[in-house]
């Protein structure tokens, strides 16, 4: 049995960003843990990653990012691309099943193994199994509820997916780039 599921939003909105997601692991068809951590500060808080997948190769995902933006001056999108070259390159981090959503007080993006570095639409990324759920709810409140913040709207779109989706709880964490 494999440990999956992971729901992780980030909103961009009137020059705020915010990073969330949900605390449920499950192992087969059962939930083996309610409030896994699966949203990191790095660079001091300046950077903000969020990740799906596999926990081990999350881990590793995340310390080989953290390593990039430590070479690179915490320059967030150089680091993400030297990642994903690498990711890709690499037969070891090729097998990795994992992904990232990262951001910064400017920029919002996401890794995937597939060598992708991605800028999202309409400034909302997500991924994860409850991801189409979070992304719909996300755009939706962006649209209709522009008054609220980017934190607000994460936390809002993150608690409807977990109203739908059987792998997302509503155990959320959020953070948001220094």
């Amino acid at each position: 049995m494999r440990i999956r599921s992971t729901t992780v939003l980030g909103v961009r909105h009137n020059g705020e960003i915010a990073l969330g997601a949900d605390g449920q692991a499950t192992m087969d068809k059962h939930v083996a843990k309610s409030n896994v951590r699966k949203v990191r500060k790095l660079q001091d808080g300046k950077v903000v990653t969020g990740f799906a997948g596999s926990t081990a190769d999350a881990f590793m995902l995340l310390d080989k990012f953290e390593e990039k933006l430590n070479g690179y001056g915490g320059q967030l999108r150089r680091a993400a691309i030297e990642l994903a070259k690498e990711w890709r390159k690499d037969q070891y981090l090729r097998k990795l099943e994992a992904m990232m959503v990262v951001a910064d007080k400017d920029e919002l993006l996401i890794i995937a193994g597939t060598g992708d570095v991605l800028e999202p639409d309409f400034d909302v990324a997500a991924i994860g199994s409850g991801a189409m759920y979070a992304q719909a709810a996300a755009l939706a409140l962006k649209k209709h509820a522009p008054h609220l913040t980017a934190r607000q709207m994460v936390e809002d779109a993150l608690h409807i997916a977990a109203d739908i989706c059987i792998y997302t709880n509503h155990n959320l964490m959020i953070e948001e780039p220094s």
